[in-house]
């Protein structure tokens, strides 16, 4: 461990997403002493760790980056939705366009967070040693910052020894692995576990998938882009990327403002065929506006998504487990994915299907993985088994607030805090894209720049005023909470277990993560709040 001194910040940003990278900027140009520490070797937050076979943003590249500073004028993506390391290259032209990297340190991974109540100072250390003190902390970890490792017997001990080791998604090797010839099992059908198999099934000799809950992807369109066709992307995106602000996804389309249960059934599948052949999320978040809170309306949606599924597969029993004739969760309230040739990897002789319910997994055994009825001997374990989302990023770290109560342990059962950027008890403390924010139900770049404008308009109020402190009431907590509660209870989204409702981690407080109310809304109540003199947050 190498100990340096202690700096003194204006404000110290945790994570090299777009998120920190929007703050870090905006907050330099306006004069402040603003450091971001990372904990990768270079900038890209999720796009820097999701580097496993096949990985890929599911949001069209145009839309998938900053409006901010006409960056855009500059940069043309290749494909129409982007791999991991065409957003390595996109975060790198950023960082130069902005010359941001003097202000970077990476490969600093933050360990801890003390607030200092006498300075009104946050005491922060990364692991290895260094040491800086800050007005304000800005954490920007993501929703997906924090790998979750099952609990199966043989994974802590390291009881698999096969050629190619065992690996999770999130934590995959910057050198990549060869697949070429291995026996692969791909544990979990999420949007890693569906990548990975689809590019392992070009390959491998033999791959199988471990599914517990079927996934309900959607087709991606995936095609590289053409130079004409960059062309043509370039001619309106500054009108599609304004528009992102004014959508309940902050993508550049919106729900149809119509319901699925008042149009006759021909009607309703002719729109149905339109979303679906233009590929991407718009059958989820471009669709009729009753979907996820009418479940006659959305059990239309699962039944044609149904039927396309089981048309590409040739098994029916294998059909019927990819796409079971009766949905095991409402449509949508689980993260869909995005897929090009998933589906029909399963008429391959070398791709095997095993259904979790049926025959759960026992252990990781030294040659693979045991289930109730059989051992599954494999050169490569892959563990797509998501992460502790949202909440999971910000209680990795030992964040001490006033009596030193950790964050931790303040969210223990569930966390509330004020319009998803602060929480009582931790002044100066803004986190950016985390719980209670729009986050997962908001493409990326969009809310990084709408949410993070507002913490740095928060901060200048703070500091132009000759303030000291920032932090959100106790009242103010329980109404977002509260708040967050009514919506999510109107809807859908509490009949499917989910890492939205954090069912995925074992003894997490169950409670939806994210504001759903949508991104227009949720700027609506920044600003009721900004128009009251910040109501809601103690500023002394």
């Amino acid at each position: 461990m190498t100990t340096t001194h202690t700096a003194e910040l204006d404000v110290l940003v945790i994570g090299a997403g777009f998120a920190g990278i929007y703050q870090l900027d905006r907050l330099r140009d306006l004069g402040y002493n603003v450091q971001l520490w990372e904990a990768g070797a270079g900038p890209g937050g999720i796009w820097y760790w999701n580097c496993c076979p096949g990985a890929r943003v599911d949001s069209e590249g145009a839309i998938y980056q900053f409006a901010y500073k006409e960056l855009w004028k500059n940069w043309r993506y290749r494909e129409l939705f982007p791999g991991w390391a065409e957003m390595r290259d996109y975060f790198r032209y950023v960082v130069d366009a902005l010359d941001l990297d003097r202000s970077i340190s990476y490969n600093r991974r933050v360990v801890s967070a003390v607030f200092d109540e006498t300075n009104h100072r946050w005491v922060v250390q990364a692991e290895d040693g260094s040491t800086v003190r800050a007005r304000f902390l800005v954490p920007c970890t993501g929703f997906g910052s924090s790998p979750h490792y099952p609990d199966y017997p043989g994974i802590a001990d390291g009881a698999f020894t096969g050629e190619a080791g065992i690996h999770h998604t999130a934590r995959w090797p910057q050198g990549d692995i060869d697949m070429t010839g291995l026996r692969v099992a791909v544990i979990g059908t999420g949007a890693s576990g569906v990548q990975v198999a689809q590019e392992a099934a070009k390959v491998a000799s033999e791959v199988y998938v471990f599914q517990r809950t079927p996934n309900t992807a959607f087709p991606m369109k995936q095609k590289q882009l053409t130079d004409a066709e960059q062309d043509e992307l370039q001619v309106d995106i500054g009108e599609r990327l304004a528009r992102r602000l004014t959508t309940f996804a902050g993508f550049d389309y919106d729900f149809i403002p119509e319901n699925a249960a008042d149009l006759d059934p021909d009607t309703r599948t002719q729109r149905y065929e339109a979303l679906w052949e233009h590929g991407g999320f718009r059958f989820w978040l471009a669709t009729f506006q009753d979907i996820l809170v009418d479940p006659k309306a959305n059990d239309t949606a699962y039944a044609f998504w149904r039927d396309r599924v089981r048309a590409r597969v040739k098994d029916p029993i294998v059909a019927a487990k990819l796409a079971p004739t009766e949905p095991i969760h409402p449509f949508g309230v689980k993260r869909p994915s995005l897929e090009q040739t998933y589906f029909d990897i399963f008429n391959q002789d070398n791709v095997h299907l095993v259904d979790q319910y049926e025959t759960p997994i026992a252990e990781i055994t030294s040659k693979g993985v045991r289930t109730s009825d059989a051992e599954y001997e494999v050169d490569l374990v892959v563990l797509a088994t998501g992460f502790d989302s949202v909440t999971g990023g910000l209680t990795a770290i030992d964040i001490c607030g006033v009596g030193g109560q950790s964050l931790k342990e303040k969210w223990e059962d569930g966390f509330a805090n004020h319009l998803g950027v602060t929480t009582k008890g931790f002044p100066n403390l803004l986190f950016a894209y985390g719980p209670g924010s729009p986050a997962a139900f908001c493409n990326g770049p969009t809310c990084a720049e709408a949410q993070g404008e507002r913490i740095v308009q928060a901060i200048e109020y703070v500091t132009r005023g000759g303030h000291s402190r920032i932090e959100s009431t106790d009242e103010a907590d329980e109404r977002w909470r509260q708040l967050e509660e009514d919506i999510v209870n109107a809807s859908l989204f509490p009949q499917g277990k989910s890492w939205y409702m954090g069912d995925n981690i074992p003894g997490k407080k169950r409670q939806m993560l994210l504001y759903t109310g949508g991104l227009t809304s949720y700027l609506g109540e920044w600003e009721s709040s900004v128009q009251a003199d910040y109501a809601g947050f103690t500023i002394s």
